[in-house]
């Protein structure tokens, strides 16, 4: 018999973890004032649920690393063309 190995990110979250990302989310989108149905929003929401299914449950670690990934997807408006 072939025995699957599954890793962190194919076991699906329960309740508890659910609850856990949702808490976090709330208390992140508040700290950086992003509306609730924006589309950083969205991308924060993904970004914290991929994380803690890589394992990352400190919530100082799951900041700093938000806030990294964060910069990455940030809308930047486009600088004015040198003239």
């Amino acid at each position: 018999m072939v025995q699957t190995i599954l890793n962190r990110s194919q076991v699906p979250l329960d309740s508890r973890d659910l609850a856990t990302c949702q808490q976090f989310f709330d208390k992140l989108r508040t700290d950086y004032g992003v509306a609730r149905d924006s589309d950083e929003a969205e991308r924060m929401a993904s970004i914290i649920i991929e994380l803690y299914r890589q394992g990352v449950r400190d919530p100082n670690h799951l900041q700093s690393m938000v806030e990294a990934a964060r910069g990455l997807f940030e809308t930047r408006q486009e600088a004015p063309a040198a003239g």
